[in-house]
């Protein structure tokens, strides 16, 4: 990390000259062990586990394109249509995700959709303002929960 650090300390400054090796080698020294100490290190994986969790995570990312794709159609069509009423509503559900990271990616996956927006995350007990019952629909038991299930596994068997 400490290199990419580095890397990026060249970039910002937009030169290199001694003085800024030794100054950003020094501060980039103490970026990575605050690094280290915060985030209690990086464990060890196989080369295997981290292409099984890189290619998870693209399927998550695609999945979380096409729903924001999906659903921006649909909150289009809610504002055009003068038929179509709007019926907004809160949702409660609990999710079987372990970890923090876990809640929180799809607590704000729930958010980059449009239509919807996490409004509360307490433990494992999600609140979500759909602003359609439509939109609302499936968000106990979506896919962004199941693609986050199959992340922690893989995390876990490493």
């Amino acid at each position: 990390m400490l290199i990419v650090y580095l890397i990026l300390w060249f970039i910002f400054n937009e030169r290199v000259t001694a003085e800024l090796a030794v100054i950003g080698l020094l501060v980039c020294a103490l970026v990575d062990l605050f690094s280290w100490k915060i985030l209690g290190g990086i464990r060890r994986r196989p080369v295997k586990t981290w292409l099984k969790l890189l290619a998870g995570g693209a399927r998550y990312a695609w999945n979380l394109l096409k729903e924001i794709f999906r659903c921006n159609a649909a909150v289009i069509r809610l504002i055009l249509s003068p038929t179509l009423e709007v019926e907004p509503e809160l949702h409660y559900f609990r999710t079987r995700l372990k970890t923090d990271a876990a809640r929180v990616a799809l607590a704000n996956s729930i958010t980059l959709t449009p239509g919807t927006i996490t409004c509360g995350l307490e433990e494992d007990r999600f609140c979500v303002h759909a602003l359609d019952t439509t939109l609302g629909e499936g968000v106990n038991d979506s896919d962004f929960e199941k693609r986050l299930l199959e992340l922690e596994d893989i995390a876990d068997d490493a």
